[in-house]
């Protein structure tokens, strides 16, 4: 058993390490959403408020949950995708590793790191763009934002089930560009036409913004957007799960 241990801990160093090295990681989970933090924070003004929020504290959340998806979905997809199309993935079942520790690993190494992306994030909004809000408030956001994190794992690791990685990372991308733009976590959807604010309402991206939202202006966490968060982890995960047998049996 302490040898299953210290292999996974193993396992999960090397996929932080591999992560972190990867500019495309840095550039669009952490740089981006700290750059059009500070961009859309200072064009629009400190004084405006959306749903009763100052706008900094609520564009924080915005990029916060911009910036942890982008590193769920995208990262995540490709290194799945890689290691399928490597047949990797099959040099490791010969391992005294079990199957159940590499997907732990990949979890918990990609969970760390969005940890990170969110203590980055906060950092900035209260160290140079001044966000007050009570540290219940904090954590409450930081722990709805981490925990919704998981939800776009499993689409990560659905588009992953795709072997060719060069694909992989221009539909990871768009998936991801796409879900943030109509969720609302560019703009507002109170500034987009009514069949917009339909749809987002019903995306994964707006659930898990309108969650950090709600803390931030005292509203709570609506068990709506979790039982909708919910539904999409079943859903990818089952698809996945369908894709990976299939592919196994051919």
């Amino acid at each position: 058993m302490n040898q299953v241990m210290r292999a996974t801990a193993a396992q999960l160093k090397a996929e932080i390490l591999r992560t972190i090295r990867n500019r495309r990681f840095v550039i669009f989970t952490i740089i981006m959403p700290a750059m059009f933090y500070f961009i859309f924070t200072n064009t629009i003004g400190g004084n405006t408020q959306v749903g009763g929020v100052e706008w900094r504290a609520y564009y924080l959340m915005s990029m916060t949950a911009y910036g942890v998806i982008g590193a769920s979905v995208t990262s995540l997809a490709v290194r799945f995708s890689r290691e399928r199309s490597h047949g990797w993935t099959k040099m490791m079942r010969i391992t005294p590793l079990p199957g159940w520790a590499q997907i732990a690993a990949k979890i918990a190494g990609q969970g760390l790191l969005n940890l990170f992306i969110i203590l980055f994030m906060f950092a900035l909004g209260a160290m140079v763009e001044g966000v007050r809000i009570s540290a219940a408030q904090w954590i409450g956001c930081g722990l709805w934002i981490w925990l919704g994190s998981f939800s776009f794992m499993a689409l990560g690791a659905l588009l992953g089930t795709m072997r060719n990685v060069d694909v992989v990372q221009v539909i990871g991308n768009l998936t991801f560009m796409g879900l943030s733009i109509a969720g609302g976590l560019w703009m507002p959807i109170s500034t987009m036409p009514d069949i917009m604010q339909t749809i987002a309402r019903i995306l994964p991206t707006y659930r898990l913004g309108q969650g950090a939202w709600s803390i931030v202006g005292n509203s709570g966490v609506e068990w709506g957007n979790v039982a909708v968060l919910a539904v999409y982890v079943l859903i990818f995960m089952v698809i996945s799960t369908y894709i990976m047998r299939k592919q196994e049996a051919v």
